[in-house]
């Protein structure tokens, strides 16, 4: 594996980050350099179980990467972005999500170490073009600015003529999971289902404006977030692979089907209520998303993805139900 020397995780404090920590430290990687912007939130209590060299705040981080403050750097996992779908600040996007990881492209790219980042299923838009990381990018239309901040990142790096050793674009799709308690309105409905569930013993689920769909029957690829860092570490194990990838677990489950295995967990009923959807969601909802995973499993990654039902037990389980634990 070419990962020799200090490991940087940016967005290392955050859900997948910090999960990506963790895993980290399961493979014996205590050499870390974890890069985020925890200001006033708690995101530093996903830090407190796991062991790593430094914490550098965002804003001070590439003046002492480009300073030389670090010793060898053995490569970069970058998580980090601003990935609220409603963020308006198209500004604020461009610097966090394009311009931020330009940036640490041309540093992998100078010292020729690998480069892991992440790129989202959000760049396929309402799905007309399917969801097939082997399809030009180029065709795809977005439907918020943080898809298209990824999208137009993954489109520089393809026309890159010079590219670090090894470099992986991961288009995540509905991931969720421990250590995602402090990401708001953008956490999973497992995590927001789980808590009204405790509150007020039911479940809210958004009414279907679309005839094709029932309400609660819209669908998305939930791929757990243990997953997620088993396939991160696949491309670090196999340095040999680069492109863009996408990471779901190739099946679409619905919405009711989530948050019913919530109440499984914990041995209840299933007791949902359908809302109205919020007119400034209607025209950006995705009814259906499926990663089409013959891509991944073309360079030879062989495990299987857990669905809803295993997945959300393990979540509730192990670490709603036990004060949100975390991983």
């Amino acid at each position: 594996m070419n990962w020799n020397g200090n490991i940087i995780v940016t967005g290392g404090a955050g859900f997948i980050g910090s999960c990506m920590v963790r895993t980290l430290n399961d493979m014996g990687h205590d050499d870390l350099i974890i890069v985020d912007h925890i200001a006033e939130t708690e995101k530093w209590m996903n830090l407190r179980n796991k062991k790593y060299i430094e914490y550098v705040p965002r804003e001070n981080f590439l003046t002492r990467l480009e300073q030389g403050d670090f010793n060898t750097i053995g490569g970069i996992i970058h998580l980090g972005a601003c990935s609220a779908t409603t963020e308006r600040d198209f500004d604020y996007l461009w610097t966090n999500n394009v311009e931020f990881t330009k940036t640490l492209w041309r540093y992998a790219t100078v010292h020729q170490i690998p480069f892991i980042y992440a790129s989202s299923a959000a760049t396929y838009g309402d799905g007309v073009q399917g969801f097939d990381d082997a399809c030009d990018i180029d065709i795809l239309r977005p439907l918020n600015g943080y898809g298209y901040s990824k999208q137009v990142f993954d489109q520089w790096a393809r026309k890159q003529s010079n590219a670090p050793m090894q470099h992986v674009g991961l288009k995540f799709f509905n991931v969720y999971g421990p250590n995602e308690y402090y990401k708001g309105s953008m956490a999973s409905m497992v995590f927001h289902g789980y808590r009204q569930m405790i509150e007020s013993g039911e479940i809210k689920l958004f009414k279907s404006e679309n005839p094709k769909y029932a309400d609660g029957g819209q669908l998305r690829d939930f791929v757990y977030v243990k997953d997620v860092c088993k396939v991160i570490r696949f491309f670090m194990e196999h340095p040999e692979h680069s492109g863009l990838f996408n990471v779901g677990t190739g099946r679409a489950q619905s919405f009711e089907e989530l948050v019913s295995a919530v109440f499984v967990a914990v041995g209840k009923e299933p007791n949902i209520k359908f809302i109205d959807m919020p007119e400034h969601l209607k025209a950006k909802y995705q009814y259906y998303t499926q990663a089409e995973l013959k891509k991944l499993r073309s360079v030879g990654y062989t495990d299987e993805f857990m669905d809803v039902s295993a997945g959300v037990k393990d979540y509730v389980t192990n670490y709603l139900a036990k004060g949100f634990d975390n991983y």
